[in-house]
């Protein structure tokens, strides 16, 4: 099997109204500079207010076009991984009106009830269009769907002193029922976008029941979006975040997306990471002529971590990894400009495409129990990261 080097995408010019703007020649015009840098696979967001204005509505036309953005991959010889449960890919912003709470500020839950028997309708018809299309690879059911919404809280006794989460319950019973509906209906296998949240905090998900019915599991993070990583160029964070995945799911692992924003020209980063929720921010006026107003690399910084965190998932035995994202609209993590020039990252993931290297057999370090890990968190990160590293360096 071969390594898999990808991209995260939204069009160049249209976007995140990429459904809406729909325009071939644009997706034609990207997936053909895509395959020329020879990345073999595209993961798109179906934009779930776009394809489905009413719980029992799927609209006909999104289909159409789902159907034309996999057959242009398909021509141009990459696969895509269409992503279904896409709420601005983290957050609310993009859920249908009806898959809101009646403030409007959050989604009901996301793992049962009325809105999962929506999202198996959404399901069921974008696999039934693209049923043994040649331009699916997989499917994805979620991007960073604990931001969208959280398993509930709480505990079930399971007999004696032993104790289950409802949430990690709930999630694995809404994996398991869109995994089938969408094998089902297109024959291709399934995975879900967990991200870095879902193993630096307590979300109420475990990997190892929530993955039972993938063929593989998913992970994206970055260098800035954790507390323990020694420093914004830190290129081992991501295989730990999917060492850690490989671990509790016991699955093989996929990056799904890597990548930190780039730098505005000649400006250089004032901060390491992200701040977490609560946390003080120092601000930065955008019209500062020396920092960014975000954490951020240079341009050639950020095609030196690429490499180095491509390396080390192919010698951990991953099977492959996604840069986020293609354009810099949205933001500024693209492996192109918003004038269509490339970035240096760009050369960094085509020559590591061009190797065309197989998948190595994973050689992980012993793990501790996800049980233990969550209750001993935020502790337990950090020294797992600090024996990681020590596991690593030898």
């Amino acid at each position: 099997m071969q390594f898999s080097v990808g991209t995260n995408y939204w069009p160049r010019r249209s976007a995140l109204e990429m459904w809406r703007r729909f325009d071939p020649g644009e997706i034609g015009e990207d997936f053909a500079r895509i395959a020329a840098l020879e990345l073999d696979t595209v993961r798109l967001f179906l934009r779930w207010d776009d394809f489905q204005p009413h719980p029992e509505t799927i609209d006909p036309v999104m289909l159409d076009r789902l159907e034309s953005v996999a057959s242009l991959a398909a021509e141009r010889g990459l696969r895509t991984v269409p992503v279904l449960c896409n709420g601005h890919n983290s957050g609310v912003n993009w859920l249908p009106q009806w898959a809101l709470e009646p403030s409007g500020s959050r989604a009901k839950n996301l793992y049962g009830g009325d809105l999962l028997d929506a999202q198996s309708r959404f399901a069921r018809a974008v696999g039934d269009r693209l049923r043994g299309h040649p331009g699916v690879f997989a499917w994805d059911i979620g991007h960073a769907f604990t931001d969208v919404s959280q398993p509930p809280r709480g505990k079930l006794r399971t007999g004696g002193h032993e104790t289950e989460s409802i949430g990690a319950r709930e999630a694995a019973q809404w994996s398991r029922r869109l995994t089938d509906v969408l094998k089902d209906a297109s024959g291709f296998p399934c995975t879900a976008g967990t991200f870095s949240a879902d193993i630096t905090e307590e979300r109420n998900l475990r990997l190892e029941s929530l993955c039972v019915p993938f063929a593989f599991a998913s992970m994206q993070g970055s260098s800035m979006t954790v507390t323990f990583a020694r420093n914004r160029l830190d290129p081992e964070v991501v295989p730990f975040l999917a060492m850690v995945a490989a671990s509790f799911s016991r699955k093989p692992v996929l990056v799904s997306g890597f990548g930190n924003p780039t730098c505005p020209a000649q400006k250089l980063s004032l901060f390491e990471r992200f701040p977490l929720p609560g946390e003080s921010y120092e601000t930065v006026s955008p019209d500062d002529p020396l920092f960014a107003a975000y954490p951020c690399l240079s341009e050639d910084e950020n095609a030196a971590y690429c490499t180095s965190v491509l390396e080390r998932l192919h010698a951990d035995g991953r099977l492959g990894a996604y840069w986020w994202c293609w354009a810099d609209n949205p933001g500024f993590y693209g492996i192109i400009r918003n004038d269509g020039s490339e970035k240096p990252v760009a050369a960094a993931l085509s020559a590591f495409a061009r190797e065309r290297r197989t998948v190595v057999p994973p050689a992980d370090m012993p793990m501790i129990s996800s049980a233990y890990y969550y209750r001993t968190l935020p502790a337990s990160a950090q020294t797992l990261y600090d024996a990681f590293l020590g596991s690593v360096s030898r």
